[in-house]
């Protein structure tokens, strides 16, 4: 089998440019693959455990949700049983979840590695330093993520199925719910709240590249309070205590992210004060 020529970074072309950036995500979409063929392989374990476990009411979240609604005198948060039932009404629905549902845990096994390949990408365009001072991205990254889908997983997915479940128009309404609808709230809930977690990821970046400063980020701060708001009213049930429990971390990332602006900041107009001593 021919190897690769090596081409050193600062001679590649566009094309070149291209040719490596098809073998990196060539790569991770054959990560993501192998993970999805195990968790397939261990179907029965990932649905019977992991994703129909929030539709049983003794599940782990709901004593401490419930305990959360109380402090707001609330206790919609509170599951004693759950109203309903997971149907599938086509011939390939449940195979269907399963491929899609051995996707996702693909996805969300394999992101340090799919991480990895994306900064092999970049990192030959930074300088060394900044490769230096970059080292614990894909660390800090892939804890984030996992945070995000884990606080998806646990938080975000249990309050919305809880409040679906018993919602209804009317005692002759039967709640039955379509197995793909179903994976798809808890699917949806754990990767948008995986890449929520990714913000002060992104800020970073966007700092780098000049996009946001750390006067910016405080300035709009009361804008970007309305917006996680609305976010949360989105992606939650409609009931104050839900929406504060999504809300916090948001702000706090928010906050976070502020600081991560500011550390960067400084740290290139220490930089840009050393090169002018040193052309002085």
């Amino acid at each position: 089998m021919a190897k690769r020529k090596q081409v050193n970074p600062d001679e590649m072309s566009f094309l070149d440019h291209l040719e490596e950036l098809r073998w990196h995500l060539i790569r991770a979409t054959l990560a993501i693959v192998i993970v999805g063929v195990v968790a397939f392989i261990f179907k029965d374990f990932i649905f019977d455990d992991i994703i129909f476990a929030p539709a049983n009411a003794d599940f782990v979240s709901y004593d401490f949700l419930c305990r959360i609604a109380n402090v707001f005198g609330s206790d919609k948060g509170c599951v004693n049983e759950m109203n309903f039932t997971i149907q599938n009404r086509t011939m390939g629905g449940q195979f269907n979840a399963a491929i899609w549902t051995s996707i996702m845990v693909g996805v969300v096994v394999a992101f340090p590695y799919v991480i990895y390949e994306f900064w092999k990408f970049i990192s030959p365009g930074l300088y060394e330093k900044e490769r230096k001072n970059s080292r614990g991205f894909i660390i800090i990254s892939s804890l984030l993520f996992f945070t995000g889908v884990l606080f998806g997983y646990y938080i975000i997915a249990p309050l919305s199925i809880n409040f679906l479940a018993n919602f209804t128009v009317g005692d002759m309404v039967k709640n039955e719910f379509d197995i793909g609808s179903y994976i798809g709230l808890v699917r949806a809930s754990a990767l948008a709240a995986g890449l929520i977690f990714e913000l002060p990821i992104i800020i970073y970046f966007f700092t780098k590249i000049g996009l946001v400063t750390p006067e910016f980020l405080r300035k709009y701060r009361k804008y970007a309070l309305i917006i996680v708001l609305v976010v949360s009213a989105v992606i939650t049930p409609p009931d104050i205590s839900t929406q504060v429990i999504v809300s916090i971390p948001i702000l706090i990332l928010y906050e976070v992210s502020i600081l991560i602006s500011g550390v960067v900041v400084r740290r290139e107009a220490r930089e840009l004060k050393r090169t002018q001593k040193g052309k002085n």
